[in-house]
C-alpha cells in the first residue's frame, strides 16, 4: 500500500484498520467470511461459512466476473459480461479498487466496513457487515458516495452477495442443491417449496447461465407474492445458506453463475453467486441519480450459513431476529392475548349493542386486549371504504360515543384497541381536496388503487395529519393497541421528488418507518400490529418496529395450520398473531382446533364468544388459561422446528405438526385433518410426554423409544403435547 493510500485510509477510518493483504477473514462466533485480494487489487468475497466448519473446501480459481462483494452498475458504463437477464457484468462493480477493511467491536458482535473506490468515475463504495455473535448471521448493506463533480445514475447496487454455493462438494448443481423459498398468497401465506435447481428455474445447460433462479417483488406490499427470504442447501457438504431481505417495498434476489476463464476444479461448473438487494432499475423502475457529494444506501439484508438444513437455518434466523430485528417491548416478552371483533364475528360492523356482550365474554375468557376492527369510523349503512381518511368514529354506531365503549373495555380489565389504515385516503374522503403533494403521483396523475389515494409520508403535511390521528386515538380515545392494516399496493411507486418511481417508493417507505419510530417515541406503551390484508407485508422492516404480525385473513380454520407452520419460519413466535375464531354454531372439537392453531404463537381470539355453546366456550377459556400459565412465558425464548417439514394448504389429509423447543421442554402442536386417526412423531428429546391441551376430548398419547403416537377419535382435531427434558 503506497503512502498516499495509507494516509487516505487513516483519515477515513482512524487506526483500527487492516492493511491490504492477499487474504483475510471476517469472523465472529458462529460465522466467518473469507476474502482474497487479487493481483489487480480487486476484492474477492470467496465464501461464507459457519465459523467452526472443518469440511473439505476446494474452490475454483477466481476471475474477473467471479466472487464479487458488490454488484454495481451505473448508466453509461459497459455491461462487461454476457449477462442475459442477470445483474452481472456491471461497471464500476468489476473494477472497484480495494482500499481497506475496518473492524469495530459492538455489544452484539462486530461491525466490519470495507472501503473500495472507482477512480474513473469518482465513487467511494462502503460495504457493511454486522456480525451478530452466536447467530450464524450477518446483516449486510452497501453505501456509495459520489465524490466527483458530475451526477451519476445508479442502475443497480447489491446489498449482499453470496458466492460459490454451487461449487462446493462433488457432483453437479442438480445433484447437490435444494432451493427453499415460499409463496405468500392472500389467505395462503407462507407456502414453502423445496425444489431442485431445474425445478426452480436453473436450466442444466452444461455452461454458464443467461438466466437462473429469480425471485422479485415490486410495490409496497412487500410479500404479496413471496416471502423476502430463502435458502439454498448443499447436501454434498452439509451446509445451508440463507437470507432475509429487511425491506417493506420492492426487492430482488437471484441465484446463477458467471463465465470464468480461470481453471476449474474437480467439482466442475462455473462459479455461482447469489445477488440480494432492494429496488433496482431493471426490475422495479428504481433508477437513482446520484448528485455531487450525495450518498445512496441499499436496504439491509441478513445472510448466514449453518451446518444442517432448513430447521437449523430457521433456528439461526430466529436467534438473529431476537438480537437484531425486534424492538424491546413488554408485549413480546409477556405475550398477552388479543381479542379482535372482526374474523367470523362482526366483520366490520361494530356497534355498542354488539360489542358489550363480546367485551364481557372476552374478559371472562381471559383476553388482555380488546380490539375494535374495521367499521368504527363509519355511520350505520354508510359505504365507507372509499370515504375513509379522517378516522373519526361513526356517531350512530356508539351510544354515548366511542370513548364510553372503550371505557367499558378498560372496566372489564382489558386494554382497548382500534383498527386503522393510515397510509390511504378514500377517493370520496374530504382529504381528497388536499394538494397533490400529499399523494403518490404517476405521469402527472394521482395513483388510485382499490378506491384509494396513497399518502406520501415524505410530505410534512401528511406526517402532521397522521400524527393527529394517532395522538387522538391514543390520547383522546384511550387506545393502547392499534391494528395497522394495509390493503392497497403502490406497484412501481411515485414520481414526485425522485429520480424514478421506484426511488420515490423507497424514500416513502423509509419515511413511513421513520414516522412510526417517532410514534413510538411519543407513545412508548402503544402496541401496533402489522397487517397487510393478513400477511401481505410480512417483512422485518415492519416487524423491527411493530410488535405483532397478522398471519392471514384465512376464514376457514381448517386451513390455518398449513399457514401457521410456514409463517413460523418467517416470523418470531412471539410476534406471529394467529386467529382463533370458534363458530357460534360449532362444537367443542372445532373450538379446541381453533385454539391449537394459535397457542404456539400469539393468540388472536375472535368469534362470537358470547353466543358459543357452553362446551365450546370452556375450550376457549381453558386454552387461554393453559397458554398463559404454561406457554406465554416460554414462547419469547423458544425455537421453532418442523417435525413433518412444511405442509401444503392444498393437502387436507396429511397430518401437520409444529414444534417449539425451550429450555425445559419441547412443545408440539399436532393436527389431524381428514386423514388417519393415528399420528406418529419422532421426539427431539427423550423425556416424559403428556397431552397439555385439550385433556377432555378423548385424545390419547402413547410414548415409545424416541417417538410418540397421538390418536384422535375423529377428523379435524388438534392437540398440544409437552415433552419434558
Amino acid at each position: 500500500m503506497n503512502i498516499l493510500r495509507l494516509l487516505l485510509v487513516f483519515l477515513v477510518f482512524g487506526c483500527n484498520v487492516f492493511s491490504q493483504e492477499n487474504s483475510f477473514d471476517m469472523e465472529v462466533e458462529g460465522l466467518k467470511i473469507k476474502f482474497e485480494v487479487d493481483s489487480d487489487n480487486r476484492l474477492k468475497e470467496r465464501l461464507l461459512l459457519p465459523s467452526k466448519y472443518n469440511g473439505d473446501i476446494e474452490l475454483p480459481a477466481t476471475d474477473k466476473e467471479t466472487d464479487l462483494s458488490v454488484s454495481f452498475h451505473v448508466t453509461g458504463e459497459n455491461r462487461d459480461s454476457h449477462h442475459g437477464a442477470k445483474l452481472t457484468g456491471g461497471l464500476p462493480g468489476l473494477r472497484l479498487d480495494y482500499v481497506s477493511v475496518e473492524e469495530v467491536s459492538r455489544p452484539w458482535g462486530k461491525l466490519y466496513t470495507v472501503y473500495q473506490k472507482d477512480e474513473k468515475l469518482g465513487l467511494e463504495v462502503f460495504t457493511y457487515y454486522e456480525f451478530y455473535r452466536g447467530t450464524n448471521t450477518c446483516r449486510r448493506y452497501t453505501k456509495v458516495k459520489n465524490v466527483s463533480k458530475k451526477s451519476i445514475g445508479v442502475n443497480h447496487l447489491s446489498s449482499a452477495m453470496i458466492n460459490n454455493i454451487g461449487n462446493l462438494g462433488q457432483g453437479s448443481i442438480e445433484e447437490k442443491l435444494l432451493v427453499h423459498w415460499a409463496n405468500n398468497g392472500w389467505k395462503t401465506e407462507a407456502q414453502w417449496h423445496s425444489e431442485l435447481p431445474s425445478e426452480a428455474g436453473w436450466g442444466p445447460n452444461g455452461t454458464f447461465q443467461l438466466s437462473g433462479i429469480f425471485h422479485t417483488n415490486i410495490g409496497s406490499m412487500s410479500t404479496v407474492k413471496e416471502l423476502p427470504m430463502a435458502m439454498i442447501e448443499n447436501k454434498a457438504v452439509g451446509l445451508t445458506w440463507f437470507w432475509q431481505i429487511e425491506h417493506n417495498g420492492s426487492w430482488h434476489w437471484e441465484f446463477s453463475n458467471v463465465r470464468s476463464g480461470a481453471k476449474k476444479i474437480r467439482t466442475g461448473g462455473n462459479p455461482t453467486y447469489v445477488y440480494i438487494g432492494g429496488p433496482d432499475e431493471e426490475h422495479h423502475q428504481a433508477w437513482k441519480s446520484l448528485g455531487e457529494g450525495e450518498e445512496y444506501v441499499t436496504v439491509p439484508v441478513a445472510i448466514g450459513c449453518v451446518e444442517g438444513g432448513f430447521n437449523e437455518a430457521i433456528e439461526a434466523l430466529t436467534k438473529y431476529r431476537r438480537v437484531a430485528c425486534i424492538s424491546p417491548n413488554k408485549d413480546n416478552q409477556e405475550c398477552p392475548v388479543i381479542f379482535n371483533d372482526y374474523m367470523n364475528c362482526l366483520f366490520g360492523d361494530p356497534t355498542t349493542e354488539k360489542e358489550l356482550p363480546l367485551i364481557k365474554a372476552a374478559s371472562e375468557a381471559g383476553c388482555d386486549y380488546y380490539v375494535i376492527d374495521a367499521g368504527w369510523y363509519a355511520e350505520m349503512n354508510e359505504k365507507w371504504w372509499d370515504a375513509v381518511g379522517l378516522w373519526r368514529p361513526g356517531n350512530s354506531r356508539f351510544a354515548g360515543g366511542i370513548e364510553r365503549l372503550l371505557d367499558s373495555i378498560r372496566s372489564n380489565g382489558m386494554i382497548p384497541g382500534l383498527w386503522l389504515e393510515i397510509e390511504r385516503v378514500g377517493i370520496r374522503s374530504p382529504l381528497k381536496n388536499k394538494p397533490d403533494s400529499w399523494f403518490f403521483m404517476r405521469h402527472g396523475k394521482r395513483v388510485i388503487d382499490n378506491g384509494s389515494y396513497m399518502l406520501d409520508f415524505r410530505s410534512s403535511n401528511v406526517i402532521e395529519h397522521a400524527d393527529e390521528v394517532i395522538d387522538r386515538v391514543v390520547d383522546q380515545y384511550g387506545a393502547g393497541y392499534v391494528k395497522m392494516d394495509y390493503n392497497v399496493n403502490s406497484l412501481m411507486g411515485t414520481e414526485t421528488n425522485a429520480s424514478s418511481m421506484g426511488q420515490g417508493l423507497l424514500k416513502h417507505q423509509r419515511a413511513y418507518r421513520n414516522w412510526m419510530k417517532n410514534v413510538y417515541d411519543r407513545h412508548q406503551d402503544l402496541v401496533i400490529e402489522n397487517c397487510g390484508s393478513g400477511g401481505m407485508r410480512m417483512d422485518y422492516a415492519m416487524l423491527s418496529m411493530n410488535q405483532l404480525q397478522s398471519s392471514s385473513d384465512q376464514t376457514d380454520y381448517k386451513k390455518n395450520p398449513a399457514i401457521v407452520v410456514g409463517a413460523m419460519a418467517a416470523v418470531l413466535p412471539e410476534q406471529l398473531a394467529v386467529w382463533s375464531y370458534p363458530m357460534k354454531d360449532g362444537n367443542k372439537y372445532e373450538a379446541s382446533f381453533n385454539m391449537v392453531n394459535a397457542m404456539l404463537g400469539r393468540i388472536h381470539q375472535s368469534g362470537h364468544l358470547a353466543e358459543l355453546p357452553e362446551e365450546s366456550f370452556k375450550q376457549v377459556k381453558t386454552g387461554i388459561k393453559i397458554y398463559k400459565d404454561e406457554l406465554a412465558g416460554i414462547i419469547p425464548k423458544s425455537i421453532p422446528f418442523f417435525p413433518f417439514g412444511m405442509p401444503k394448504i392444498s393437502d387436507d389429509a396429511s397430518p401437520i405438526a409444529l414444534g417449539l423447543k425451550s429450555e425445559d421442554a419441547d412443545y408440539y402442536a399436532v393436527w389431524r385433518l381428514s386423514g388417519k386417526e393415528v399420528v406418529q412423531l419422532e421426539m427431539k428429546n427423550i423425556g416424559e410426554a403428556e397431552v397439555l391441551y385439550p385433556k377432555d376430548l378423548g385424545i390419547s398419547l402413547e410414548q415409545g423409544a424416541g417417538k410418540f403416537t397421538v390418536s384422535f377419535p375423529q377428523q379435524y382435531m388438534a392437540t398440544i403435547i409437552k415433552v419434558k427434558k
